[in-house]
């Protein structure tokens, strides 16, 4: 069936992009644009929150626990979640003490999965897909390398974590409200791509959006808002006050359309919370 040409969903076509797919979700409902909604993509970033959700899975059944000591000294798992750990974008020697900075870091969620793997006495991709990819039927989805980028993955698939995002099943609802909320809160720092804030607030795998402008995530979602983009072309937003969240999934990498990729992410998030699949404030 044809889209309703008002949908936000087809302001994706406007994008100068090969491939593109694209989700609403809410409680009640997931859609998907028709374009693209077989093509397996590289999800790059939009594997961290997933890492992150099975990192929180590891947590609940024991296995590891937020204050465990990985990495430097004074670094936590909590810190390397919330990108607090000192690392710095790639390479395993830190470039600060824990705490002092917000600095985005693969390394840092390489170091936490080798950590989760070691006490679940398992390989983390095999451990990501029993704790979050089997439970939401994400069958096309797979980790291939890292697990801070590592992941492909189909709309549909993608969809089906951002609805867990959402309203949580796999964890239980004071872990999830603890992932989504700010973790060291004064740290100043910069979103790579978008710019430095401070502070520059970040949960348990997922960015809060708080007073961020301008920013990818738009200017219509509310300050609670989280979600991640990636450097493949890839972003997914979720807003628990408009009980919505959205997916955009292309194969253009970030830094090659890095303008028109925040102004299409940014109207489309826009889009999404202020018409008909998201609740008015």
């Amino acid at each position: 069936m044809p889209l309703d040409p008002t949908d936000p969903l087809d302001l994706v076509d406007t994008w100068p992009v090969d491939h593109v797919a694209a989700a609403t979700v809410t409680p009640d409902e997931v859609r998907t644009a028709p374009r693209d909604r077989n093509h397996r993509f590289r999800l790059a970033s939009l594997t961290k929150p997933m890492t992150a959700w099975a990192t929180l899975v590891a947590v609940e059944e024991g296995i590891v626990a937020l204050d465990d000591a990985v990495g430097q000294p004074g670094c936590t798992l909590r810190h390397l979640l919330a990108h607090a750990g000192g690392y710095g974008f790639e390479g395993r020697r830190p470039v600060s003490a824990p705490e002092r900075t917000r600095t985005y870091s693969n390394t840092g969620y390489e170091l936490l999965a080798e950590h989760v793997a070691a006490a679940a006495d398992m390989a983390f991709g095999d451990y990501l897909a029993a704790a979050v990819f089997e439970p939401l039927g994400m069958r096309s989805t797979e980790l291939v390398g890292s697990p801070a980028h590592g992941a492909t993955s189909t709309i549909e698939d993608v969809a089906a974590f951002v609805a867990e995002l959402l309203d949580p099943l796999l964890l239980a609802p004071e872990t999830a409200f603890d992932a989504c909320s700010p973790q060291f809160p004064s740290l100043a720092g910069i979103v790579p791509g978008v710019g430095r804030f401070a502070p520059c607030p970040w949960g348990l795998g997922v960015e809060i959006a708080g007073d961020k402008h301008p920013h990818w995530s738009g200017s219509a979602r509310s300050g609670r808002a989280v979600g991640h983009f990636g450097g493949a072309g890839t972003m997914m937003l979720v807003d628990p006050d408009a009980r919505v969240g959205v997916v955009a999934l292309t194969d253009r990498p970030f830094d090659a359309w890095a303008a028109d990729a925040l102004r299409g992410w940014s109207a489309l998030n826009d889009a999404v919370v202020t018409g008909p699949t998201g609740v008015a404030r």
